[in-house]
């Protein structure tokens, strides 16, 4: 692989790891003894380990050799990266917050608050997410992407907020805008709908659909076609295991309070 795709240092990639890393650490030693204090509770050793587990997984998918296999040479890769930071880690990083933390940032009180709140309803929520979604995957926002640095990381923050959009309904740290459990199953199954149409396009698509991608020196030999059929076959299959796990716990959990009411 090294000889392929060679090491590229990625400073920033560091510097945003271990800032991460770093505001952790503050509120875990110094925030967080406070709220104690003030009767909240302690963070879980779930919470810690959501926390850690995300900071892990974006400094993997943000840096080398997932970065350059995935803006250079396997649109299948590049998708998997963006399921990655729309998806999954976002939702691990909002398992982590507790309310209190969350109340830290935005006062109730405050206009901030009332744009999140009003942002992570439902519908604005996944239309959002959605919308961003569909814009990544158009032919000239790839090559845009790969032509400009600013472009890619400007990208990369939009699908990572507008998955923390997304995910605010089903398991944000402000439990009084969570749906009910059969509401949040509804909407994620929603969720997995609109994935559908690009993955569809990439998957029956019969010539190449992203020039940046169609290069001589194919990594290990997978042809362009065969990776970009891949990465239509990432976009709905893992990403919709992802979501369809997610809905069968919510609604396993729901069946057992309910049964346990019957008892």
């Amino acid at each position: 692989m090294g000889g392929l795709v060679p090491w590229q240092a990625h400073f920033e990639v560091w510097i945003l790891v271990l800032g991460v890393l770093s505001l952790g650490l503050f509120f875990l030693r110094i925030i967080q003894p406070k709220a104690v204090a003030a009767g909240y509770p302690k963070l879980s050793i779930k919470q810690k380990f959501f926390f850690i587990l995300a900071t892990v997984l974006m400094w993997l998918v943000s840096d080398w050799p997932i970065h350059e296999i995935a803006e250079t040479k396997l649109y299948s890769v590049h998708m998997a990266q963006h399921l990655m930071l729309s998806m999954i880690i976002p939702a691990l990083f909002l398992l982590s917050v507790p309310t209190w933390l969350f109340k830290i940032f935005f006062d109730e009180t405050k206009k901030p608050w009332l744009i999140i709140k009003k942002l992570s309803k439902p519908l604005t929520a996944g239309v959002i997410f959605n919308a961003a979604m569909l814009l990544l995957h158009w032919s000239w926002m790839v090559q845009l992407s790969a032509d400009s640095a600013s472009v890619h990381f400007g990208l990369h923050v939009l699908v990572f907020t507008t998955g923390l959009l997304m995910w605010m309904p089903v398991i944000g740290p402000e439990k009084r805008w969570h749906l009910s459990s059969i509401g949040k199953c509804i909407y994620l199954f929603a969720m997995s709908l609109v994935p559908t149409v690009p993955s569809g396009w990439l998957i029956f698509a019969e010539e190449v659909v992203y020039r940046h991608y169609d290069t001589p020196d194919r990594l290990w030999g997978i042809d362009v076609l065969a990776d970009q059929q891949a990465a239509g076959v990432v976009m709905k299959l893992v990403g919709g295991f992802f979501i369809w796990a997610v809905i069968v716990v919510i609604f396993f959990r729901w069946a057992n309070k309910e049964m346990e009411k019957d008892f």
